[in-house]
């Protein structure tokens, strides 16, 4: 399937992948029809989906079964009104049922909005009239169903709900039902033009409201990347990345670029993370690659890894956060398998990582997807040199690259705020060394200026995650009248350190800081707390921390 969405295929270099990397996008491209269903016609018996839960429960999907069931539900949604630009939120944890439903809506030209479970009635009634969405399918349990019939009154675009079950709360479609009674499916006559919009976030964002990120049909394109070649699937493959459907990296890692690739997409559908069971599934299941967060990786580590069979994992890739050198180093030693570590953002697909061919650098981000003009600017737009600091951008004065996003979606203002001048700001600020690896540093708001020292958070949050005290932590900068500002670090401590929370824990801390790292970096306040804020998505909000600080 690769092969018929490039001019070339293998790739031996991060110079030959520069040079000659070339996605052809075909006229009106639809992933429902145009891999799915063709997957369906070449391979109709290849494994697409293999589905587990908590309870014991497994199923496995091929492609022509896909291609069935994706089918019916186009059907049923059809019967529902849903069609062509039609805005459709999905709140599906890690059902199965998500996979026929965003395939459906694709294959009827809809727009799919993934949502989190953990919205309140607030957040459903922003997302409702912000977006005018038409119907909301959604897993049948209390803590969503609820949510949703309170946002109803204040929500008038919303014409139909459906619900998967378990239950059937009063006033929702029965899906299954739905599905099974369906009319044979007939593909639609308006055929979608590649720059409509198929997909929709509503970025958590640490500050202000979420945004509303729209992705053309081309987007599942700019995942072939990511797929073959940053989580290097095959055919062959068993993949599983660590997400929740609600959030973009659902779609970074268990849909597009896996299916493309023509791997299997393994689904391990829980309610209480546990270590122990993520390791057991790999074990059981035989999975080869692994996709994950840091904090993910920092939870196996610490598990008894002797316990489990782990032969089948070939591969496993980190993403999400920047990543600490120890967690690298600790499962290395464990597992023999190097991190490789990537980054992007719901506005993009993968935009810098560590590729199959490069040497990863432990707490680099890796190199430029070449897919993507990539550059690093200072604040008069210059070009940083090696070991400066600069602004992550992508120059889209030869075109919009295949990947990012199409806009704001009804937010002109804020997308010419980050777009403009033939310029994508990221937002996010990095270094890149001689040999061209990137290093993160932190949002352009979270940089420290401290003494004329420029300061990025993740550094010294490296240097305290290496400490045993410190289990999560937070660094911002405080107001100060002679250095302009200074380094505060907010910690969770480990449980058997928490008795030792006190002056003598804090200047233990200063000094192995001191050590690890450059010494202007230490934090000269350190405040201990029970919990950091967060965003929904589990992003820390250092712009609340400061903002408490000032107050």
């Amino acid at each position: 399937m690769v092969e018929r969405f490039l001019e070339q295929t293998t790739f031996t270099s991060q110079e030959d992948f520069k040079n000659n990397l070339r996605i052809k996008v075909p006229a009106n491209f639809n992933f429902g029809y145009d891999v799915v269903d063709a997957w369906a016609a070449e391979a109709p018996n290849k494994q697409a989906l293999l589905w587990t839960n908590d309870q014991d429960q497994c199923k496995t999907f091929s492609f022509a079964e896909m291609k069935k069931y994706t089918d019916m539900t186009a059907s049923y949604f059809q019967s529902l009104g849903i069609g062509h630009g039609d805005m459709v939120m999905l709140v599906l944890k890690r059902r199965y049922e998500f996979w026929f439903s965003i395939i459906a809506l694709h294959k009827l030209g809809a727009v799919v909005i993934p949502a989190t479970h953990l919205l309140t009635k607030k957040d459903i009634v922003y997302r409702c009239n912000a977006a005018d969405i038409k119907m909301i399918v959604a897993a049948g349990e209390e803590n969503i169903t609820k949510h949703i019939v309170d946002a109803m009154p204040d929500s008038p675009s919303v014409k139909r709900l459906v619900s998967i079950g378990p239950a059937i709360p009063e006033g929702f479609e029965d899906f299954a039902k739905g599905i099974e009674e369906a009319a044979p499916f007939v593909r639609p006559q308006k055929a979608n033009d590649n720059d409509d919009i198929s997909l929709m976030y509503f970025t958590s964002g640490t500050t202000g409201e979420p945004k509303m990120v729209a992705h053309d049909f081309t987007y599942p394109l700019g995942h072939i990347t990511t797929g073959s070649f940053w989580h290097n699937l095959h055919q062959d493959s068993v993949h599983l990345t660590i997400a929740d459907t609600g959030w973009g990296k659902a779609v970074w890692g268990k849909l597009y670029g896996q299916w493309i690739a023509g791997a299997t997409v393994f689904v391990y559908d829980h309610e209480k993370f546990n270590p122990g069971d993520i390791l057991q599934k790999i074990h059981d299941y035989h999975i080869t690659s692994l996709c994950a967060p840091p904090t993910i990786f920092r939870f196996l580590i610490r598990e008894d890894l002797t316990k489990y069979d782990l032969s089948s994992l070939q591969y496993c890739t980190i993403a999400g956060e920047a990543l600490n050198p120890a967690v690298f180093d600790n499962f290395l030693k464990l597992t023999g398998i190097k991190l490789m570590e990537g980054f992007g953002q719901t506005e993009t697909t993968l935009t810098i990582a560590t590729f199959p061919w490069m040497e990863p650098k432990p707490g680099s981000m890796g190199m430029p997807n070449p897919q993507y003009d990539m550059d690093l600017i200072d604040y008069e737009g210059r070009s940083v040199e090696a070991g400066e600091q600069g602004e992550i951008v992508i120059r889209t004065d030869k075109g919009k690259p295949i990947g990012l996003f199409k806009e704001y979606y009804r937010d002109e203002k804020r997308t010419e705020e980050t777009w403009h001048d033939g310029i994508y700001h990221t937002g996010d600020v990095a270094w890149r060394d001689e040999d061209g690896y990137y290093w993160f540093v932190g949002r352009t708001d979270d940089v420290i200026k401290s003494s004329g020292y420029r300061i990025g958070p993740f550094e010294v949050e490296s240097a305290l995650m290496t400490h045993p005290a410190v289990v999560e932590c937070a660094i911002t900068g405080v107001p100060d009248e002679i250095r302009g500002q200074i380094v505060k670090a907010t910690i969770i401590l480990a449980k058997e350190y928490k008795e030792q929370a006190g002056p003598q824990l804090v200047e233990e801390l200063q000094k192995h800081v001191k050590k690890v790292t450059a010494p202007y970096k230490y934090p000269r306040v350190i405040e201990f707390v029970e919990e950091l804020p967060k965003t929904i998505s589990g992003k820390i909000r250092r712009v609340e921390i400061r903002q408490n600080d000032e107050k």
